[in-house]
């Protein structure tokens, strides 16, 4: 679904939810101690069709365009997993104002598991 529009003397342009989710999951992943976006058995099997894990990033904008992101985390073991998460929050958000504009409300990360690098 596409909500954020803008409008210049040229027409409008649209950013769809899911490039405001691709761009958090390369921000998420650029982060020293995160594994991976999401779990599960649907991650697996997207990653094995080679689908990218930002379909697992819930986005919801708001009718004054806030924007607020679920992003589910997988940490590598023996990483500090609230320093890590915090990490993900700020480089997502420095991300998604600096490409898109958007005012960023929330950026919430659950770790939903832990695996070995």
């Amino acid at each position: 679904m596409i909500r954020d529009e803008s409008r210049n003397e040229l027409g409008a342009v649209r950013i769809h939810k899911n490039v405001i989710a691709s761009i958090s999951s390369i921000a998420a992943m650029e982060i020293e101690g995160v594994r991976g976006i999401g779990s599960g058995f649907r991650n697996s099997i997207l990653e094995l069709i080679g689908k990218k894990s930002f379909l697992s990033i819930k986005v919801d904008i708001s009718k004054n365009e806030e924007v607020k992101v679920d992003v589910p985390l997988i940490i590598k073991y023996g990483y500090n997993i609230p320093d890590t998460a915090s990490r993900v929050q700020d480089n997502v958000r420095q991300a998604l104002e600096k490409m898109s504009n958007l005012f960023v409300k929330e950026i919430n990360v659950s770790v939903q598991g832990i695996e070995r690098g």
